[in-house]
Formats: C-alpha cells, sequence, structure tokens
C-alpha cells in the first residue's frame, strides 16, 4: 500500500484545531507574551501582535499547514517531495525540533519541580523558599545547579511525552489533548478572574490592556515624548519574535499535523480558529501575571519594567514572592499555575517530538513505537547538556570570545534555533512558495474539496514580498543583538 492510504489521520477539524492550538501554546505563551507586552505599551503591543498574526502569522502557518496535506509527509521528506533541490529546508525542519525538545523538557521538569513543591506548601504548610518566598531565587538556583534533580524531572516529563506519542494520532495526541487543552482553559480563566478580583490590581490591567503611545515615544531635548520610528520598529520587531516563538511556525509540528488533516477539512478556517485560541491563551496569560506583578512591584518599590522583564526568572523568582503576598490562598494559586503551566509545556512537548518521530517513520519506513524510543534516546541524551548546564558543567561556554561571554548549553540550543535555524526556514519556505513552487500550488491544496479562499490576494502578496522581507529582518536584528554587535535587545 502507498503510504497516503497508510498516513494517520485525525477524526475530525476540532481534533486537529485541538491539536494544533495546543502545540502553539506553551511557555512563550505564559510567560513571555506577558512580560513582553508589559514592556511595549500593553494594549499598543497587542494591536500591533494582532496585525502581524492575521497577515505574517496567517501566511506562514497556512503554508505550513498546505504543505503537509498536499504531500501526506512530514517536514523531512515534503520539501523534497515538491522539488528536489529544496528538501534542505525539510532537514532544517527536522533539526529544530530535535534541539529544542530536550531543553523545553528540561524546562518542562523545573515546571514540574515547582508545582511538586507547592503540592507541599498547599498539603503541607511547608515553606522551603522561606518566608514570604524571600529565598525563591536561592531555590532556583539551588535545583538547576543540582547534580542529578535537574536531569530526573525532566527525564520525567520526557517519558511523559514519550507515553502519549507511542500512542498515535488518534489514541495519544487527540485523547490527551481533549483532556489537556479544556484543563488548561478553565484553569487559566480561573486564575485570571481571581487575579482581576484581588483588591489593587485595577491599575496593572490599565498598564496592560490600555494603549500607551508613551511605548513608541522618546523624551526630546526639551522634556517633551515624541513619536520614534526606532520605537516603533522595536515593538514590531519584538511582536514578530513574539508571533513565531507562539504560533510553532518552522518547528515542522503544522506540516506533520497538517499531514493527518482530511482533504474535507478547510484549512483557512482551521488557520484562523488556532490562530484565535492561541492569542487568546496569550491574553488570558497576561491577566493572570501582569496586574499582580504590577501590584507586587508598586508595594516593594521595584521598578515595573524590571519586574517584568525578569525572562525565565518572572516564571520562578518572581511569581513565587508575588504569589506569597496573596496570604492563605497563594500556595493554592501557585500549584494552580504550575499546574496550568505543567498543560502547556506538555501539549508542545508532544507537538515538537511528533514533528521528530514522524519525520523518522517517513525517512525511515519504521513504525511509530521504533521512532518513538529512537527519538527518546536521542532527546534523553541531548537534554543532559542542558540539565547540567547550570551545575556541573556550568563553567563551560560555547564561542566565547574577548568580546562575548558564550552561551551556556541551554541558552546555545534556544539560540541557534529560535533566533537563527526558525527564520531561516520561514524566509527559505516564502521564497520556495513564492518564486519557485509558486502560491497557486498552495492555492489549489488550500480550494481542495470546493472549499474557498478568500485571503488568496493577501496570502499572494505576503508569501511573496512582505513575509520574506519580515523574516530575514528578524533573523538579521536576533543574531545581531545576541552576539552584541547591534540592534536591539528583544
Amino acid at each position: 500500500m502507498s503510504n497516503t492510504r497508510k498516513r494517520a489521520s485525525w477524526s475530525g477539524q476540532l481534533a486537529f484545531v485541538l491539536a494544533a492550538a495546543a502545540s502553539a501554546i506553551g511557555l512563550g505563551n505564559l510567560w513571555r507574551f506577558p512580560y513582553l507586552a508589559a514592556q511595549y505599551g500593553g494594549g499598543t503591543f497587542i494591536v500591533i501582535y494582532l496585525c502581524l498574526v492575521v497577515t505574517l502569522g496567517f501566511t506562514l502557518m497556512l503554508s505550513e499547514i498546505a504543505i503537509g496535506r498536499k504531500t501526506q509527509q512530514s517536514q523531512l521528506t515534503a520539501y523534497s517531495q515538491l522539488h528536489r533541490g529544496w528538501g534542505f529546508i525539510g532537514f532544517l525542519g527536522t533539526v529544530v525540533p530535535l534541539l529544542i525538545v530536550p531543553y523545553y523538557c528540561v524546562i518542562g521538569g523545573w515546571v514540574l519541580k515547582y508545582f511538586v513543591t507547592y503540592c507541599q506548601m498547599a498539603f503541607c504548610g511547608a515553606t522551603p523558599m522561606g518566608e514570604a518566598a524571600a529565598e525563591s531565587g536561592a531555590f532556583f538556583n539551588a535545583f538547576i545547579s543540582a547534580n542529578f534533580a535537574p536531569f530526573g524531572y525532566g527525564s520525567l516529563f520526557v517519558l511523559a511525552s514519550s507515553a502519549v506519542i507511542v500512542m498515535g494520532v488518534k489514541n495519544g495526541i487527540e485523547k490527551s489533548n481533549l483532556v489537556l487543552m479544556p484543563s488548561l482553559l478553565v484553569l487559566a480563566v480561573a486564575i485570571s478572574i481571581y487575579v482581576i478580583c484581588l483588591p489593587g490590581t485595577g491599575d496593572g490591567l490599565k498598564y496592560y490592556l490600555v494603549p500607551s503611545m508613551d511605548a513608541l515615544s522618546v523624551k526630546g531635548a526639551d522634556g517633551q515624548m515624541t513619536f520614534s520610528l526606532a520605537q516603533l520598529g522595536k515593538t514590531i520587531l519584538g511582536a514578530m519574535g513574539q508571533m513565531f516563538y507562539s504560533l510553532s511556525l518552522a518547528m515542522g509540528i503544522m506540516i506533520t499535523y497538517g499531514s493527518y488533516m482530511r482533504k474535507t477539512d478547510s484549512i483557512e478556517k482551521c488557520v484562523r480558529r488556532i490562530e484565535i485560541f492561541d492569542t487568546l491563551i496569550a491574553i488570558i496569560a497576561g491577566l493572570m501575571i501582569i496586574p499582580v506583578v504590577y501590584m507586587f512591584a508598586v508595594k516593594t518599590g521595584t521598578d515595573v519594567k524590571e519586574a517584568m522583564n525578569a525572562g525565565p526568572g518572572l516564571m520562578f523568582i518572581t511569581l513565587p514572592k508575588v504569589f506569597a503576598t496573596l496570604g492563605a490562598g497563594g500556595p493554592w494559586v501557585g500549584l494552580a499555575f504550575f499546574a496550568l503551566v505543567i498543560f502547556a509545556a506538555l501539549t508542545s512537548a508532544i507537538s515538537l517530538y511528533e514533528a521528530c518521530v514522524a519525520s523518522f517513520c517517513d525517512l525511515l519506513h519504521i513504525q511509530r513505537k521504533a521512532a518513538t524510543f529512537f527519538t527518546g534516546a536521542i532527546i534523553l541524551f541531548l537534554s543532559t547538556f542542558s540539565a547540567l548546564g547550570y551545575g556541573p558543567w556550568g563553567d563551560v561556554r560555547l564561542f566565547r570570545t574577548e568580546t562575548f561571554a558564550g552561551f551556556q548549553f541551554l541558552d546555545f540550543f534556544d539560540f541557534i534555533t529560535n533566533s537563527v535555524l526558525m527564520p531561516i526556514i520561514a524566509a527559505a519556505t516564502c521564497i520556495f512558495i513564492g518564486w519557485v513552487l509558486k502560491p497557486s500550488a498552495i492555492d489549489d491544496e488550500v480550494m481542495a474539496d470546493g472549499n474557498r479562499f478568500k485571503a488568496k490576494t493577501l496570502y499572494r502578496f505576503m508569501v511573496k514580498y512582505f513575509a520574506p522581507v519580515l523574516v530575514i529582518l528578524i533573523l538579521v536584528q536576533q543574531v545581531c543583538s545576541v552576539l552584541g554587535y547591534t540592534g536591539w535587545s528583544i
């Protein structure tokens, strides 16, 4: 039989939308979106982000899903099936999730550790972070620098993901999403309502939701705030970077999931629904985090932007201190929050893992179980570097120079995938579709089985001209910024 007839498929359009949305809703939505929104003017950032999602994000996601469904292949073999000379995109698209899953599972292990800790705090009254979580920073640093604990918790996360993957598309991924996604949404809404109802969070809500032109202005010599194109450019690039990270683009996930999609389902409608679902969770995440962090910063005299722009420390150091200010309910809020983060991290890890497994199945023509074990072994091996990179191997720095301090392992994997490979893949995909394969091939797939393609004109303009330029700008800016040559820090 042909590979097409053997290929697994979703049970319906809802199953596909849930799976794709689950892959997009991850750690990037729950901590990166809130602090970027706060940093770049709240509502101003949200408006710019939404504009990019419905144009650039729509173009890239629709392209990947259409390629997957058209070829009935994962990313590793899909591009070469369309054009032999462009198969390198599929290779790079497989390297990305294979590098991301190991360190993503390590971070998932950190979240699991915090969930266990908050269980102890809520049910046993323990205070492992000290009174008022005053030692949350020391607690976090002690954990990630331990000899075995980070690897142990990360391995549990890998095993949980493997258990879902080995059961297959319908029995594993689809059924797990039917549990995880509603649970995630209920917890997110419940926590955000609780936060909004807390006294003193009104100013934080305004800070988050009301557009502020100050974020697009600079103070002149006369002390007056004036509009700045540079600030606007920085905000746009920040929103583009987040959109890329948030929608699971250029990771092979959407191609793989698209290959399981039925011809009768509308790709255009599915993409729009995924965007709505993903953006809704991102905005709700801001409602959970920004008002209480703002309130905490005001109470403690901390600069608000400094409190928001704490990177991973916002989740693992700042938020425990915020939860501690909520009194007896604090441990329970923390417990619910880290349960939510576990669900989000697990759904994304499963999607990345599946992109790797499907690639090995398509390339090597092996069974899912064998591909899962093979991929799991690679993930566990690579996760060792990130798990021990802040502990026993903490002194190791990659690409250290006289002017550059070098990368720790986890930071290097994050940089090479998110800042280098993903923009290259996205730009190459747009050039391939726009100028080699031609947009008509994607049009035909989107309009299969009589489906309409309402945004065809927008798509053609974006994929041929606008999208490649924007993505290349992201690539140049990100690399220059991280290496400290020039550019903006986002």
